[in-house]
């Protein structure tokens, strides 16, 4: 008989592109595996693992106060032999399946040490100091994987077995993506995933795309993603009122349906500024413009730097740069053939290294390693 494995969430979207369609189907191969996330229904997945269906909140107090209760009795209703969890605020619940005999996999996905100081919510110092309460405290009672390598700077001293799982792209999944038949006719398009926000450079984007506007007013951008810039409105930065028309903002979006609409441009934009854990952690997006065939303008961190200078598929710029990003945007639309080059770049890149293959390999190993 099969382990009953539990994958839990109260804030991922239903079709997280990390757990929904990476880790739950490389474990259902090998486990019972049930999916608890915010989202519509539940039912068998053609992948071969369950999804169950919680309430959500945006507000962490109403989370804890209203979706915990249904996780916790659908939880123990359902009396796995190891549960998987994927966000912080499940700590305090993880420990009570751990007290009832479950094992527990505590999965790190940002740096929140680092990352408290640019939380727009959820910030508030009483859940500050819980979170650091029972982190420590998983430290040293659970199993931890970590999404990135850089992590293990803030996490040492582990009790138990640790690995990093790396988000590297699927590209089975990927492949599967048709392309989308876009009413929007623009020659010159440009693809953005990802929070929309100050942080994640959306004031240098728009600085850039004034002056591209000049030149190619007939430039179009693809946004995907929640919009997250505060109380300011997107007509107070410069220019929008000028090219606002040039830019569609679909809000979050399954991945299957976000990059269809990628395969029609010309390149991916994944650039953020050097604040909280994001110089030390890889930008997921990256490696789908990639092996979409995709060039990328990012960021000039060092850890970006290394993957764009090794497979020449892209830039690395200055995020502060709104004149140099432009300038990238317009070597693009007149290099078509570089352009083409770089793709095809990239996507040999990610099929030799940057690839969910290895990464499934790690995870699947980890969980073998188990007590």
């Amino acid at each position: 008989m099969r382990q009953r494995v539990l994958l839990v969430s109260t804030v991922h979207p239903a079709t997280d592109s990390r757990i929904f369609y990476k880790i739950a189907p490389s474990l259902a191969a090998h486990y019972e595996v049930f999916f608890m996330r915010p989202g519509a229904g539940t039912g068998r997945h053609s992948d071969g693992f369950t999804c169950i269906s919680l309430p959500f909140f945006e507000k962490l107090i109403f989370r804890l106060l209203l979706s915990h209760p249904v996780m916790l009795w659908k939880c123990l209703r359902l009396k796995p032999d190891l549960v998987h969890i994927f966000v912080p605020e499940l700590l305090p619940a993880a420990f009570i399946f751990h007290w009832l005999g479950a094992k527990v996999i505590y999965e790190v996905q940002e740096n929140l040490y680092k990352k408290f100081s640019i939380k727009q919510y959820n910030n508030n110092p009483v859940f500050r100091k819980l979170f650091r309460f029972f982190d420590r405290a998983a430290r040293r009672d659970f199993h931890l994987i970590f999404t990135e390598t850089s992590y293990l700077e803030e996490y040492k001293r582990l009790a138990k077995h640790h690995a990093v799982v790396q988000n590297f792209v699927s590209l089975p999944q990927i492949d599967s993506i048709p392309e989308n038949p876009s009413p929007i006719l623009a020659k010159h398009q440009f693809f953005y995933a990802g929070v929309i926000s100050v942080e994640r450079c959306f004031d240098t984007l728009m600085l850039a795309f004034q002056h591209l506007n000049q030149h190619y007013p007939d430039f179009h951008v693809h946004f995907f993603g929640p919009v997250r810039l505060g109380d300011r409105k997107l007509d107070t930065f410069p220019g929008y009122k000028e090219f606002g028309g040039n830019l569609t903002f679909y809000g979050y979006q399954d991945q299957k349906t976000a990059l269809r609409f990628a395969r029609k441009c010309i390149a991916g934009i994944a650039l953020l500024k050097p604040v909280a854990d994001y110089p030390e952690s890889y930008t997921t997006k990256m490696f789908e413009y990639m092996a979409l065939g995709l060039p990328v303008i990012t960021s000039d961190f060092p850890l970006y730097r290394q993957v764009m200078e090794h497979s020449e598929c892209g830039f690395c710029i200055s995020p502060y740069s709104a004149d140099n990003l432009y300038e990238k945007l317009r070597w693009l639309i007149e290099h078509p053939s570089d352009c083409l080059k770089m793709g095809k770049n990239g996507r040999k890149s990610v099929e030799a290294m940057y690839n969910w293959a290895g990464e499934e390999q790690k995870l699947l190993s980890f969980y073998k390693t188990l007590p």
